[in-house]
């Protein structure tokens, strides 16, 4: 008996008005579990006030999403977190993204050599969210846990990946934009922005000098597709004071290489 074919995922009035396309409760469930997503949770209060809802409807969908273990609650009682089914959800996103799979052992190996942590990186919305990481085992680490977010100006990721876009989407990004200054070496102007890609484009790699985090330097390079596209972003970062001026040049050419061997290995010429 020949198979059901399968039906298409969206409705006729799919493409329709979006307020009549989308449902107020899950659309209040998905901004609590957003708001959640940090390292050091919420609690009913803090959610209720930064979503602007009343604290018995905050409870109630709170209560829902810990019914299908989307949220758990801390042994106090007090702080709200993101729990284990929201983890299994967004992993299957990176099982689904072949670069994360590819890019592994060579984040492994650049760990090794270099004795600082890697970490892979694409863009999502004008910030870098961080995908993967494999850390140092050196007690003073950098360390960007997988769904954390950077912009794109403040990030050696994000300058290596820019590094690679033309004029106009550059210009669509961050022409108006106001550029948020983490430290004093933050870049902070797009002519400031535009010099860091050149050198970055005649480099081969980026570099964070402190322009994020105060003591701690990143080293990155693009990683490119089958279309010479840039998919994402490989890394080494570290504390100034191993990742010292005379070895920027030697690192930056090891980032370069394992860059190139992963975007071989996703078909790129």
């Amino acid at each position: 008996m020949p198979a059901e074919p399968r039906r298409r995922g969206r409705p006729k009035a799919f493409n329709g008005p979006q307020t009549q396309n989308t449902i107020q409760a899950l659309d209040r469930a998905l901004d609590v579990l957003d708001a959640l997503a940090t390292p050091e949770g919420k609690t009913l209060s803090e959610l209720a006030s930064q979503l602007d809802q009343s604290t018995a409807t905050m409870h109630r969908v709170l209560a829902t999403l810990e019914r299908r273990e989307f949220v758990e609650i801390s042994p106090d009682r007090q702080v709200w977190h993101i729990g284990p089914e929201a983890y299994r959800l967004g992993a299957a996103f990176l099982r689904r993204s072949n670069v994360v799979e590819r890019s592994r052992p060579i984040m492994r190996e650049l760990m090794l050599e270099t004795g600082e942590t890697s970490n892979l990186g694409i863009e999502k919305d004008g910030n870098v969210l961080f995908v993967s990481q494999v850390e140092t085992h050196e007690s003073i680490r950098a360390f960007f846990p997988p769904g954390t977010l950077s912009p794109l100006h403040a990030s050696g990721i994000g300058k290596a990946l820019l590094s690679t876009y033309d004029e106009e989407r550059l210009s669509t990004l961050f022409k108006k934009k106001e550029f948020e200054r983490f430290t004093d070496n933050t870049v902070h102007s797009f002519e400031q922005l535009r010099e860091e890609l050149l050198k970055t484009q005649e480099r081969g790699y980026s570099f964070d000098d402190e322009e994020r985090t105060k003591g701690m330097r990143c080293v990155a390079a693009p990683i490119l597709n089958v279309h010479g596209e840039a998919v994402a972003g490989i890394s080494v970062s570290g504390p100034i004071h191993r990742l010292p001026d005379g070895d920027i040049d030697k690192i930056g050419e090891r980032v370069r290489s394992a860059a190139r061997m992963v975007s071989r290995r996703l078909g790129a010429p």
